[in-house]
């Protein structure tokens, strides 16, 4: 099972590891700091430097998959192309030095935090949801219009008012007595250790609380100029908002 250091810090850059196994889906490590993909997000990108100082470019990174399909608890690395020699030296054991794409990271960090603020801009279920470090969007459960300049104007308030954004846990139980809390309609938060990690934006005024595994920014004031971009309706139940970076 890989350790996955970025749960509890999403401001790890690298960490110290070892080579777990190297399969088709990819280098599984004893632990790690890239996130993989899931909850919409991207999986992280970046660089394994080996012990003789050579470099692996990592591409993406996702959850390994049992023989039917099913996720596991070990993470895959995946390789960039033309690199099978370097692949093919490592072996069990082998040290590297995992590090992320930092400024990739970051912008995922910061669209994943305002991907929140919508959620409490717009207090309806979400059907869909994509963060990338080039945009993010949002599909919410509805009927009734949007309005693109008002979203982004209240964005930029929640930014400005620099509200604190802590990583939390709820039990099992206590999902199940307050189901609200889940505002996605196609990914549920993961079960089986008995606590759900939570994700919560406000101290005194709160203005999101809901489970998540993503990464995130400390402080809303950190997500910088992000703007709505475009809605569209893109069903008769469905309007999707899009988050872009303000040029």
């Amino acid at each position: 099972m890989t350790e996955e250091l970025f749960r509890q810090d999403s401001y790890l850059k690298d960490c110290q590891a070892r080579v777990a196994t190297v399969t088709e889906q990819g280098i599984v490590l004893d632990r790690t700091v890239f996130y993989p993909l899931g909850g919409g997000q991207a999986g992280d990108a970046g660089v394994f430097v080996l012990g003789d100082g050579r470099e692996l470019a990592i591409a993406d990174t996702r959850k390994c998959k049992d023989s039917e399909g099913h996720p596991t608890k070990d993470i895959a690395h995946l390789p960039a192309p033309g690199q099978e020699a370097i692949v093919a030296s490592l072996r069990p054991g082998d040290a590297v030095t995992a590090r992320v794409d930092w400024e990739r990271r970051h912008k995922l960090m910061r669209f994943h935090t305002t991907t929140h603020l919508l959620c409490h801009l717009v207090p309806q279920l979400v059907n869909g949801c994509s963060i990338t470090p080039e945009y993010a969007r949002l599909d919410f459960n509805m009927t009734d219009p949007l309005d693109k300049d008002q979203l982004t104007q209240g964005i930029a308030r929640l930014v400005a008012a620099a509200h604190p954004v802590q990583i939390g846990s709820i039990t099992d139980e206590e999902l199940d007595a307050n189901p609200a809390l889940v505002k996605s309609m196609s990914v549920q938060p993961p079960r089986g250790t008995g606590r759900i990690r939570t994700i919560r934006i406000g101290s005194e005024d709160l203005v999101d609380f809901q489970p998540c595994g993503g990464t995130h920014v400390a402080n809303t004031s950190e997500i910088g100029a992000v703007i709505v971009t475009k809605i569209e309706k893109k069903s008769a139940t469905t309007r999707r908002v899009v988050l872009g970076f303000a040029a």
